[in-house]
């Protein structure tokens, strides 16, 4: 009998490890090599509050991948002539550098020079796009502004010192990066008493709209009520990053390659001739590079809310700072 049953417990040994075996482990990294399809292309159970990698834009963030300049706007660089050859210049003419400017309205004119070959800020009214001027107030998003001939208005102003930074752009939204294109100035606001978390009234109470500053004007300057904020202390002097794109909503065939675009100022990057470089993530993922001073598109995004940084770091990674503009984050939203 203790035979018999020495001789069952040596064969039950012998088959644990090999059902142990066949069973999925838990701790698998999703990544690796199962047997069965990788976990990344399985489908999503919608039963299960633990599956859930297709929807997830942090566990998303492997799929994105660089890739070259969509065909589409390769077609509108090509019905443009010359226009992208171009090396439009921007002279602030109102507000003017160190300008105090009294009450919380801040009015925007620029003149637009250089070797213009047709570029002209305008919009078109059946695809509302055209080329336009990008105007960054602090570090906040930029305003696009599309008729020179009106100006610009900045409503809501804070009282304090601020810095305006503007750069000609294609309809697309990149930038053009040729010397004389980026300007910044800084001004300050005295008695604005702006309340940001209000919308802007008429003397009479009447709200006003986002594009109407003067109901009696056929030609109204165009604007936008800005949320609260003030500048740090930039050195105009000293390296700068600008963060211009992306910036957003992206829908349908406008989300299967978002560009990231941006203005350096006062540095070279590292294929540039230079040493610094562009540091960037999206959604708090691998950090990667940008050694040239161009755009690049991403594809790869998924629905839903995804966040993208921008740093300048020298070519050890530590971060450059000036002001706290050379670390940029922005939310953006895709719908596909």
């Amino acid at each position: 009998m203790k035979t018999a049953k020495f001789f069952i417990l040596l064969i039950a040994l012998a088959v644990f490890p090999a059902c142990s075996a066949i069973e999925p482990s838990h701790n698998m990294n999703p990544g690796g090599h199962t047997g069965e399809k990788n976990i990344r292309d399985a489908p999503v159970n919608p039963h299960d509050p633990e599956d859930k990698h297709t929807t997830d834009n942090h566990s998303a963030e492997h799929s994105f991948s660089e890739i070259e300049r969509p065909q589409k706007i390769k077609d509108m660089m090509a019905s443009r002539g010359e226009q992208d050859t171009a090396n439009p210049t921007l002279k602030f003419i109102e507000p003017t550098d160190s300008a105090t400017v009294n009450g919380s309205t801040i009015k925007v004119r620029l003149e637009l020079g250089g070797d213009l070959k047709g570029y002209k800020p305008m919009k078109d009214p059946q695809t509302q796009m055209g080329n336009h001027i990008h105007i960054i107030l602090d570090n906040q998003p930029y305003e696009a502004h599309y008729n020179l001939d009106t100006g610009f208005e900045l409503r809501n102003v804070a009282d304090g010192e601020h810095t305006l930074r503007v750069f000609p752009s294609r309809p697309w939204h990149e930038s053009y990066k040729n010397n004389g294109a980026f300007q910044m100035i800084r001004f300050a606001v005295k008695n604005g008493g702006a309340d940001a978390t209000k919308p802007v009234t008429t003397n009479s109470g009447q709200q006003m709209s986002n594009v109407n500053a003067n109901a009696n004007t056929s030609a109204a300057p165009e604007g936008k009520e800005m949320a609260n904020s003030k500048a740090g202390a930039i050195d105009m002097n000293k390296p700068l990053l600008t963060y211009s794109r992306p910036k957003g909503e992206y829908k349908s065939a406008d989300a299967e390659a978002v560009m990231i675009d941006f203005w350096l100022s006062n540095a070279k990057l590292a294929d540039d001739g230079g040493e610094y470089r562009v540091r960037y993530s999206v959604d708090n993922g691998e950090a990667k590079f940008i050694d040239k001073w161009q755009p690049i598109w991403e594809s790869g995004w998924v629905d839903g809310k995804h966040s993208i940084k921008l740093e300048l770091v020298d070519k050890n990674g530590n971060l450059i700072d000036n002001g706290g503009y050379n670390s940029t984050t922005r939310e953006i939203t895709v719908t596909r």
